[in-house]
């Protein structure tokens, strides 16, 4: 162990003063930028430094702002809100993006203090226990493996045909899929600073559409009055609704849209060891994505709403942020829009993949994986797991292949419940160990609010899963979900059979973990 450089989860080294420690930390920081550190923290955890470190800090932050992509998750769900609650719906976007916040920050604690690719399975493997972070692990494989999947198929029904004119045909869509997973399959492997770069472009055009779409909005109507203030205060066709107001009811499911997009922004971590100075980046990336994302989710989300000359008729509208913009700002807008849908989508789609092929090699080194021995390898040349990789690929063409579009569909709708599970039980372990985890210089630190946001943040993860689980519709996601932690723990049952010794190592220097 380098005594050369307190790390976040230890103490001081031995024989040194905390200020001949900060010392040797700004002369190693000037040298080598924070790289170096990095790549200690990987040797401490155990493991060689094999993925490249080539992610600086707004690729660090691209890589979770591309997966939340708030202009997809709205242009994905806006019509799910406006049936369900009306306009008025669009504000519960503000509860959960002030929640999920909560639950980012304390993410971001971890993070800062364990930068290892796998996030919430190295924390839990290093500061509960090896069987407890395998089961943190399997419920993050099991989201992120459908999550490509759902952004890929969902790139194209609901971008790409409209775009290039192709009517709405699911045996098209699947075979558009396929095609975008091969693509995606062939640049992961290639070269994550490819992925990066694609990432960095797709979050810019991003940022650029939702303000600029915001912008021209209000100007057109301003210009023409075609819109109104009271569009946000309207509850449109649910104004007589039953139930509106009972739990599981409309207004309810709007919360779902929040849910269902501001996710995922822990990816930064499971790409960790690929990070410059991760102590830092990683958690400012996880912060700094649900924040920027809520902000702006709202801002586009006010400009659509007031933009609505006729509810009941966008409402009816299959897509209608496309009909919106269609209405104001004319065809061209409309095409524009659907362009940068499609790449916000593409680039959402390769973030889940990556992100789901570094938990793979993550749990595959430690051996709690299925054919571990071969998921586990990183091409020399490209520095990147190309057998977990095109794992993921091949269990995408298989439920593309296998399952028909009800049980899809089913099945997508049932792994929106899987992160309220994960990131609660990440909250959990947080309070259970916080104690027993150092403070960094430098590195983030929510100081004497942690306890008061961590509490508030599982309050938040407790109702989310309510929400997500309390509708009539949501009993056969609930059935999937629970048949899909049966599946893993058949898998655990085995392995402490079989391999018993898998789930009982502990890698590398685990008193560097915990005090």
């Amino acid at each position: 162990m380098d005594t050369g450089r307190a790390l976040p989860w230890c103490s001081c080294p031995e024989g040194l003063t905390e200020g001949e420690v900060a010392e040797v930390a700004e002369v190693a920081e000037a040298s080598t930028g924070g790289t170096d550190d990095g790549d200690r923290s990987v040797e401490l955890g155990g493991y060689q430094q094999e993925l490249k470190r080539t992610l600086g800090s707004f690729q660090v932050f691209a890589i979770s702002f591309a997966f939340i992509s708030v202009a997809v998750g709205i242009f994905a769900t806006y019509d799910e809100v406006l049936v369900t609650a009306g306009p008025v719906g669009i504000w519960l976007w503000v509860i959960a993006a002030v929640g999920q916040s909560l639950v980012a920050l304390v993410v971001a604690q971890l993070a800062a203090r364990i930068p290892l690719s796998g996030s919430s399975y190295q924390w839990a493997s290093r500061l509960a226990s090896p069987k407890v972070g395998w089961g943190f692990g399997w419920l993050t494989f099991c989201y992120l493996a459908i999550g490509v999947v759902a952004v890929d198929n969902a790139l194209a029904s609901q971008a790409f045909m409209p775009l290039v004119g192709i009517e709405p045909d699911e045996g098209t869509a699947r075979l558009i899929t396929l095609a975008v997973l091969l693509v995606q399959t062939v640049i992961a492997v290639a070269s994550t600073r490819i992925v990066s770069l694609i990432n960095t472009a797709a979050v810019g055009l991003e940022l650029a559409l939702v303000v600029v779409v915001a912008i021209a909005l209000v100007i057109a109507v301003a210009i023409t009055g075609n819109g109104a203030a009271g569009n946000l205060t309207s509850r449109g066709v649910t104004e007589h609704a039953p139930d509106y107001f009972a739990v599981g009811g409309g207004l309810m499911l709007a919360m779902i849209m929040g849910l269902a997009t501001l996710v995922g922004f822990d990816s930064a971590a499971n790409l960790a060891e690929e990070a410059k100075d991760p102590y830092r980046s990683v958690p400012r990336a996880i912060v700094g994505s649900v924040v920027a994302a809520g902000l702006l989710g709202m801002l586009f989300l006010i400009t659509l709403t007031l933009a609505i000359d006729d509810i009941p008729r966008i409402s009816a509208d299959g897509s209608p942020v496309a009909a919106i913009m269609r209405d104001h700002l004319g065809p061209a807008m409309e095409r524009t829009l659907l362009v940068a849908i499609t790449f916000a989508f593409f680039g959402a789609g390769i973030v889940v993949m990556v992100s789901c092929a570094r938990l793979v090699f993550a749990m595959s080194r430690d051996s709690r994986f299925p054919a571990h021995r071969l998921m586990r390898r990183v091409n020399p040349r490209t520095r990147t797991p190309i057998p977990a990789t095109i794992l993921i690929f091949v269990l995408g063409v298989v439920l593309m292949v296998v399952l028909p579009g009800a049980a899809l569909l089913e099945l997508i709708t049932a792994s929106t419940i899987l992160p309220a599970i994960t990131y609660g039980s990440t909250i959990v372990l947080y309070l259970a160990v916080r104690k027993r985890l150092d403070r960094r210089k430098g590195a983030f630190d929510l100081g004497r609010f942690e306890l008061p946001i961590a509490i508030c943040a599982l309050v938040w993860t407790l109702i989310a899963l309510f929400v997500l689980v309390a509708p009539r519709e949501a009993l056969v996601s609930v059935v999937i979900v629970v048949g899909l932690l049966l599946v893993g723990g058949v898998f655990f049952l085995g392995m402490l059979k079989f391999d018993r010794a898998a789930l009982e190592s502990e890698p590398g220097d685990v008193s560097a973990f915990r005090h």
